[in-house]
């Protein structure tokens, strides 16, 4: 019967530097309690950490000090072991097609499923739910890209679905101005009749909103494709819904934008 120690050894060779406890009791034989005590034992001396029930990571040297390996490492395995499809988009995608000005200091997944976030170490995970239906439409393969580590593969949202579900999430994509360095960053590397095709999915006002920041960040082309989007709005709607005006007759005063039809309620500032 071999050891969980070596059943580490062994993962590890094989590029794996993770399990689950089904697949650990599959391979040792050994009886439940017994697994449950000598994973403890690892956990307690930082060999393993445990960011869901039944799923573990094993630590190398160099992953104890931040208490876990990198996310990106783990986080396929992490929902193949749910059962759940998932995305990495918004901060951490900007920052992974380029977008410089994002720290990217939250690993942030896009799931068709309410779950809720945790930290593991120095990392903290947020997982944003999407409508199951909508998540369906915009999780296709020739919307996506792929994140390499050492470790293997894990889904990333292409440029233009990162661009779109900064739009469509911006108070979790450091707001307004943050979306609006990403649009000036990452614009440029959109196409233009993909990131048409793929707003047909997304909210009209979250489409506008991009829309205008493209063309903001003058990438002319880009903006040009979201502007057919425009006669379908039904009405105005604030450039960023967070702002409230101190006083509600107020509103009525803001400047509008009737290209984009949008309530410009927040002056937008980006690095240079």
């Amino acid at each position: 019967m071999a050891s969980l120690d070596g059943y580490l050894d062994q993962q590890l060779q094989r590029g794996r530097a993770y399990f689950s406890r089904q697949q650990a009791l599959d391979a040792l034989g050994l009886a439940p309690q017994n697994l449950a005590a000598a994973i403890s034992r690892l956990i307690r001396k930082r060999r393993l950490a445990n960011p869901r029930h039944g799923f573990y990571l094993i630590l190398r040297p160099e992953d104890r000090v931040l208490g876990a390996p990198d996310p990106v490492r783990w986080i396929d395995p992490l929902m193949k072991h749910q059962g759940i499809d998932y995305r990495i988009s918004l901060l951490r995608a900007a920052a992974f097609h380029g977008s410089s000005h994002q720290a990217a200091m939250v690993f942030q997944v896009i799931v068709p499923k309410q779950l809720r976030g945790f930290e593991i170490g120095c990392h903290r995970l947020q997982f944003i739910y999407q409508a199951p239906h909508v998540f369906a439409e915009a999780n296709r393969s020739e919307w996506l890209a792929q994140m390499k580590s050492e470790a293997g593969f894990a889904k990333v949202a292409g440029v233009e679905l990162t661009l779109l579900d900064c739009a469509r999430y911006l108070h979790r994509a450091a707001g307004i101005n943050g979306v609006a360095q990403i649009a000036k960053d990452l614009g440029g590397k959109a196409d233009p009749r993909k990131l048409a095709k793929l707003a047909d999915v997304y909210e009209n006002s979250s489409v506008r909103r991009l829309g205008y920041l493209l063309e903001l960040a003058r990438h002319v082309r880009q903006a040009k494709a979201l502007e057919p989007f425009v006669s379908e709005a039904k009405s105005l709607k604030p450039l960023d819904p967070a702002v409230k005006p101190l006083v509600a007759s107020l509103a009525s005063s803001q400047e509008k934008n009737a290209k984009w039809m949008l309530l410009i309620n927040e002056r937008v500032e980006v690095e240079a």
